[in-house]
């Protein structure tokens, strides 16, 4: 903004204290106002044009010193003849004296103009810092699909600090560029971020300078292993959000390596035939009930971290996720994901549906549902939930009647594919329903010809005596596959 020559705005050196051209500006604000503190926040780029000036020079440093006192980042006079047609010397020296960045606006540039180029000046800021802070995300979670050591490393360089991340025992689970004595201060700060519930944080300042933050990692606030950050100058909003970013990996990837350990052993055991007694997969599962995560690729499809196991599994916050086959990806989580969660995936790429929950034997059961929702996820472009993608008819009728229905009604169908199985007219069936009976987006999906799928829809029609032109023929069909066990 000063070094725009339109606007006519010169800076008063001798009131530059060390540091004031980095203080951030929280808005531009005109008052005329002898004692204006009283509507000050901090942070403001006060404007005035002097009209309400104090006269004698002990009166303007005394509203200097209030100015000061009030936290504003700079003051700006503006030049207005009469009234004042150069800079008021007792002001300049009280700005100099009491280190109050002091500017001077000429008279043909409005306040108005001013206050327009710090609008545009903090969204832009804000939008740097928004990139600044994507980037990092990015650049993280790249950094933990390699390990702790590097997810360490990673997290001091954007903090521009060293860190350690701290075990139930005070152990050094992960660090970078630490000292080998720790600070004796960071046992109480520690120990304030340690207990309780809730996500929070605890910075300090030693005696040599250095800026302290420390901060449980995620998924639990009272989690005993705590990540500490330290650098010679105070973290912003920005680092603040960088260093939450880096607690949350912390805590998903050694939770992950937690995991995976467990999955590795009760496969291992399942493989060689044993019984599992250590309760592995009770502790991933759970005793309740679970839900099948199913996505597709959407738009370009995912690429870099999110089309690798870690950047889903930490996401999702399970290690049970499958990549590849059809669909392109299959993971099962103990509780239904969150709206910003199923928004990001579909954001880098993943266009998911979630199943209605099931007990973790009977997850099978869920794949004709999956299916039918991808078909409908694919078609209206965003995720869907089971339970609130349907009008819920499935659930006022009891599974087994369900499921005797679905196989009396398709049983000709059945038998026709058993008789010639390349003819797939169940599948037919089911994709010209989600497709509302088009030929061209049914032949497209099953990679044939248009006249294939209406041969097999006339089979269909004469295996059941049925004229699928009747919507309600159709809707008993999509209910029988929709149920068929």
């Amino acid at each position: 903004m000063i070094e725009n020559p339109a606007l006519d705005i010169r800076v008063v050196p001798d009131s530059l204290r060390p540091g004031a051209q980095e203080l951030p500006v929280r808005w531009a604000h005109v008052s005329e106002r002898r004692d204006p503190t009283p509507y000050l926040l901090g942070g403001e780029l006060l404007l005035t044009s002097g009209v309400d000036l104090p006269e004698t020079a002990q009166e303007v440093d005394a509203y200097v010193r209030e100015l000061r006192d009030a936290r504003i980042t700079a003051l700006a006079f503006g030049i207005s003849p009469p009234r004042h047609d150069r800079l008021p010397e007792a002001l300049r020296d009280a700005c100099v004296r009491h280190g109050v960045p002091l500017l001077v606006i000429g008279a043909n540039t409005p306040f108005l103009a001013v206050n327009q180029a710090v609008a545009v000046e903090l969204i832009e800021a804000e939008q740097r810092e928004q990139r600044y802070i994507d980037d990092a995300r990015q650049a993280l979670t790249r950094a933990a699909s390699t390990g702790l050591t590097e997810l360490a490393r990673a997290v001091a360089t954007w903090l521009r600090g060293w860190i350690v991340l701290l075990g139930a025992a005070g152990e050094r689970t992960a660090e970078h560029g630490a000292p080998r004595v720790l600070p004796a201060q960071l046992d109480e700060l520690v120990a304030k971020v340690s207990g309780g519930v809730g996500i929070r944080t605890a910075a300090t300042e030693l005696d040599d300078g250095t800026y302290i933050v420390a901060q449980p990692v995620y998924t639990q606030a009272s989690t005993a292993r705590v990540l500490v950050v330290a650098r010679s100058d105070r973290f912003g909003d920005t680092d603040r959000a960088i260093l939450a970013i880096g607690a949350a990996l912390f805590g998903l990837t050694t939770r992950a390596g937690t995991d995976s350990a467990m999955l590795g052993g009760a496969t291992t055991a399942l493989l060689l035939g044993e019984t599992i007694e250590d309760g592995s997969l009770r502790t991933l599962l759970g005793t309740g009930q679970c839900r099948v995560v199913a996505a597709t690729a959407h738009g370009k499809g995912p690429v870099d971290a999110a089309a690798g196991y870690d950047w889903v599994s930490a996401t999702l916050g399970t290690p049970l996720v499958r990549l590849g086959g059809e669909p392109d990806m299959h993971a099962i989580v103990r509780t239904l994901p969150r709206d910003e969660t199923l928004a990001t995936l579909r954001d880098h790429g993943w266009l998911a549906v979630v199943s209605s929950p099931r007990p973790a034997d009977r997850l099978a059961d869920c794949v004709l549902e999956l299916r039918s929702l991808r078909e409908r996820a694919r078609r209206l472009g965003t995720p869907l939930v089971a339970d609130r993608a349907e009008l819920s008819l499935s659930g006022i009728i009891e599974p087994g009647r369900a499921a005797d229905f679905s196989t009396h009604v398709l049983a000709p169908l059945w038998e026709l594919d058993a008789a010639r199985p390349s003819n797939h007219v169940v599948e037919t069936l089911r994709v010209w329903l989600a497709n509302h009976g088009s030929w061209e987006r049914t032949a497209s999906t099953m990679d044939v010809h248009r006249n294939s799928v209406r041969h097999r829809i006339r089979q269909i029609e004469r295996a059941l005596d049925s004229d699928l032109d009747d919507p309600e023929i159709r809707m008993q069909l999509w209910f029988a596959l929709r149920w068929h066990p």
